[in-house]
């Protein structure tokens, strides 16, 4: 009989422990704690993790939801690595709560290959959309084409990033099928292999023993909605970081698309927002919106968030303003609290005009002047009030309506917006 040595025992005891751990029997969503968050999260492909208290009534009836779904997800997907999903209960694990900056429960947040996104759950809660949405996450996120001449039918609305190599199992397109997997919703990802791709490949160096054509990372913008070029990337190919903090700041814009889908997550930013409203097919405005904020007004990104809206489907907002589609295109500043118009479009196109209507907003201008006119120049005194200012106030925000509701989450900071 064989008997197994005492250090063969505790390195078996600590690979149960271990194993359990971090890959429970149990049903339901597997309960994160400081302990075992950072192997969880480093050790699988995906982690779909909610964030509650007990004491918040959306966050007791989301749990038996939760629960079932991370039932429906290990049948499903049972590998190892792949897929988690786990809860973090905020009173007990403050740490990790701070840490992943929870202003309100719950808040239901993804984690791919270690990297969160920045992008929150804020779909359908039940089971089957859960399930759904992790079937989603786990797909490919990349199309392969056969030749060059299927890049020529991609669609010049979106943000694109085409990739080049000799074979599949080369570890640069491992790391370019993670970043891939980040950048899902921000960007298409294309790639070619071999023959597909050897056009774009330089020849290999003479005497080199290596025939391989060295991999190529593209990027192609909107070219429909914006006056970017094409770029290559020239950084290192097997970094992760440096090749994802390149695609990132390629795939998600200095001005960036509002819809429905997107303004909760827009509006919990808190950043005030300058909008350029557009006719549906007007995108000679939009290209040269998205062109003057790039030139002129970069330092601000930090304090606004640049947006284009379409006016037909934003047609509240419009109406708000007093004004409707036929009055499009124009720029208006959603403050949070109320809107301002730019005075007009066409002065977009002079440098320094749009940048001082943010100088406006900051200084109190914008209010000051809707209830009582131009402010006096220098040395000129200010008789009259104009007529605006009696009990009138500028047009409230409508944006900030369309932010995290109070009938679906606990808010911790009801004043951020």
């Amino acid at each position: 009989m064989q008997i197994w040595s005492t250090q063969k025992c505790r390195h078996l005891a600590i690979f149960m422990i271990i194993y359990r751990l971090y890959n429970p029997t149990d049903s339901g969503a597997v309960d994160m704690t400081s302990k075992n968050i950072d192997i969880t999260l480093a050790s699988n492909e995906l982690v779909f993790l909610n964030f509650y208290a007990e004491w918040c009534r959306f966050s007791s009836l989301l749990a038996p939801i939760f629960n079932e779904a991370a039932d429906k997800v290990k049948a499903a997907f049972p590998e190892q690595g792949k897929v988690v999903l786990g809860r973090v209960d905020c009173d007990r694990e403050t740490s990790i709560a701070s840490r992943f900056h929870i202003t309100k429960y719950p808040t239901l947040k993804v984690i791919r290959n270690g990297q969160v996104s920045k992008r929150e759950y804020r779909g359908q809660r039940s089971a089957e959309a859960f399930l759904d949405f992790v079937r989603k996450q786990l797909e490919d996120p990349i199309k392969e084409f056969k030749s060059l001449k299927d890049l020529e039918n991609l669609d010049s609305k979106k943000r694109i990033i085409i990739g080049y190599f000799d074979r599949r199992d080369q570890p640069e397109y491992d790391t370019f099928r993670k970043v891939a997997t980040n950048l899902k919703e921000d960007c298409q990802f294309h790639v070619g292999f071999g023959d597909a791709a050897q056009a774009m490949h330089p020849p290999a160096v003479e005497g080199s023993s290596d025939r391989r054509g060295h991999p190529i990372i593209v990027f192609r913008p909107d070219v429909e909605l914006s006056h970017e070029n094409d770029d290559t990337y020239t950084g290192s190919l097997q970094n992760f970081d440096e090749l994802k903090i390149w695609a990132q700041e390629k795939c998600i814009p200095l001005v960036r698309e509002i819809t429905f889908e997107n303004a909760e997550e827009l509006t919990e930013e808190g950043l005030p927002l300058l909008i350029l409203f557009h006719k549906k097919d007007d995108v000679e405005s939009i290209k040269d919106y998205k062109a003057i904020i790039e030139a002129q007004l970069l330092d601000e990104k930090q304090n606004v968030n640049f947006l284009t809206a379409d006016g037909h489907r934003f047609a509240h907002p419009l109406h708000h303003l007093g004004k409707s589609e036929d009055d499009l295109p124009l720029i208006a500043i959603d403050s949070f609290r109320h809107m301002y118009m730019f005075p007009k479009f066409e002065d977009m196109y002079v440098p320094g005009k749009l940048k001082q209507f943010l100088q406006d907003l900051y200084s109190g201008k914008l209010h000051r002047e809707f209830h009582y006119g131009p402010d006096p120049q220098a040395n000129e005194v200010n008789t009259d009030t104009d007529s605006r200012g009696k009990g009138t106030s500028p047009p409230e925000s409508t944006f900030r309506k369309l932010g995290p509701s109070k009938n679906r989450y606990t808010l911790l900071h009801k004043d951020e917006l």
